[in-house]
C-alpha cells in the first residue's frame, strides 16, 4: 500500500477544506504549503493589476518563498497537490513547492478549487518543476462539498 500525502496551498480556506476532506477519504497525511509572507485580501485582488497575486502571476519566473520546507516528501509514494486556480493555472507558490523537493519516482495528483475555470494545462505548466521520472496526474476540481465516499471512489479509481 502506498503512503499518501495531501499537500495544499489555500488562500481563502476553500482549498484547505477540500484538502482536509481528501486527506480523510484517502487515508493520507496532510501538509499545508504556506507562503513566508501570508497573502492579504488586497494581495489577492485579481482585478488590481498591481496586487501581489497579479504581479506574481504575470511574471513566469516568480517563485514566492515558502514559510518552511518541512514536508517529508521521501516518506511518500503519492502526493496530492492542491491549490486554487489563479489565472487558469496553479499559483506560482506551487512551482516553488515542487522545485524545493525531489519528487523522483513519485506520483503527483493535482486537485484544485476554482470559481469558474478548470485545470486546463496546469499539469503541463508544472511538469518542468519536477524530474522527468515524476508522474503528474491532472486530477480534478474539488469544488463544493465532496462526500468522503465520492473522494474515496476517486482515489480508488486513480489506482494510487
Amino acid at each position: 500500500m502506498s503512503r499518501k500525502l495531501v499537500a495544499y496551498f489555500s488562500a481563502g480556506g476553500v482549498t484547505a477544506r477540500a484538502a482536509k476532506a481528501l486527506a480523510q477519504a484517502a487515508e493520507a497525511d496532510l501538509y499545508e504549503i504556506r507562503p513566508a509572507v501570508p497573502y492579504t485580501r488586497d494581495d489577492l485582488n485579481w482585478m488590481n493589476k498591481k496586487s501581489r497575486s497579479s504581479v506574481e502571476m504575470n511574471d513566469q519566473s516568480s517563485r514566492p518563498e515558502l514559510a518552511d520546507k518541512q514536508a517529508d516528501i521521501p516518506a511518500y509514494d503519492v502526493i496530492f497537490v492542491g491549490f486554487p486556480i489563479w489565472w487558469y493555472t496553479a499559483p506560482h507558490i506551487i512551482h516553488t513547492f515542487l522545485e524545493s523537493y525531489d519528487f523522483s519516482g513519485k506520483t503527483i495528483v493535482l486537485f484544485a478549487t476554482s470559481g469558474g475555470s478548470g485545470l486546463g494545462s496546469t499539469a503541463d505548466d508544472l511538469r518542468p518543476c519536477v524530474s522527468p521520472d515524476t508522474k503528474i496526474v491532472s486530477g480534478k476540481l474539488l469544488n463544493g462539498r465532496q462526500t468522503k465516499e465520492s473522494l474515496a471512489a476517486w482515489v480508488q479509481a486513480l489506482g494510487v
